[in-house]
């Protein structure tokens, strides 16, 4: 039985000043992740120097970045500004959907990176055949795949939930222990199941990475100097990604059905300032990279002056 046909969304804060203020600040912050994200996507599509698998994974996670930041970025800007913040049940349960879809394909694409970075370091005379094209697409679509099984299984438990009165969500976004505690039946293994599908695979995985990364740093010793520090630049900058994702997945998910104030502080992290950061992440430490966006560049540039002079 549901009799609850939409949900009204507290937001961040009921202050119409900071409403106001926190407004202009994230529509910068998503314009910025936007546009950064797509521009690694031009930038990496158009350069012959960056043809490699790595430079094909990132620009698949700038990807899923944009597409992860707009399932829920858009509402929750445009909510700061409303005067009833609601959003229908169907709505709901659709941005629920495409927040642990594109969240799950994220989470496997990162670990098809760490792999990539292992054979590439560890085992680089197998690289080029371990890693063909081949290869990689067949691993794109495990995480298309894996993120669509993630949420589909989510979904499926959530939308069969009864919900007989209550409709208000003490957060910006609709999210599983928010939309728990509204249900009128108990959910206690219900929230269990969330931990362990949500939050024990966030930890798992990361384990994983760790680990991964730790034997990598390992197998740097043998390496040429110039060789490790190349290394060590790229797996960095993984590994900042890494911990900027996971850390704050496992805070929300892998613990029993309660919410706590700071849970919007932390959303607000991972849908808005992780996918911003990633770009800078990766560009800022990566030569190739910059050097083919000043190509990128001064390709439009020159192509802009012809058009001009025509």
């Amino acid at each position: 039985m549901n009799n609850v046909t939409e949900f009204i969304l507290l937001g961040l804060t009921q202050n119409p000043d900071v409403q106001k203020l926190l407004f202009a600040v994230f529509i910068v912050i998503y314009f910025l992740t936007v546009a950064g994200n797509l521009l690694i996507v031009v930038t990496i599509s158009t350069s012959r120097a960056l043809g490699s698998p790595m430079y094909f994974f990132l620009s698949f996670l700038s990807f899923i970045d944009s597409c992860c930041s707009s399932t829920m970025a858009p509402k929750m800007i445009f909510d700061l500004l409303a005067k009833k913040k609601t959003i229908s049940f169907s709505g709901c349960m659709t941005q629920l959907f495409a927040e642990h879809f594109f969240g799950g394909v994220e989470i496997i694409l990162l670990t098809v990176m760490a792999y990539d970075r292992y054979v590439a370091i560890c085992k680089p005379l197998h690289y080029m055949i371990t890693m063909n094209r081949q290869m990689c697409a067949n691993l794109v679509a495990v995480a298309w795949a894996g993120g669509f099984l993630h949420a589909l299984i989510q979904i499926l438990f959530i939308v069969w939930l009864p919900f007989c009165g209550p409709n208000v969500i003490d957060h910006f976004i609709c999210d599983l222990f928010p939309l728990l505690k509204l249900s009128c039946t108990d959910t206690h293994i219900f929230g269990l199941f969330v931990a362990a599908n949500s939050g024990l695979m966030c930890l798992l995985i990361f384990s994983i990475l760790v680990t991964s990364y730790v034997l990598i740093l390992y197998s740097l010793r043998t390496h040429s100097t110039k060789g490790q520090r190349k290394a060590l630049s790229t797996c960095a900058s993984h590994v900042t990604v890494v911990v900027l994702f996971f850390v704050p997945c496992i805070f929300v998910y892998l613990r029993p059905m309660v919410t706590f104030p700071i849970d919007k502080a932390v959303a607000v992290f991972y849908t808005m300032i992780t996918p911003m950061l990633n770009p800078l992440i990766y560009t800022l430490r990566n030569s190739e990279v910059k050097n083919a966006m000043r190509k990128l560049w001064s390709h439009k540039v020159i192509l802009g002056n012809n058009n001009s002079c025509d």
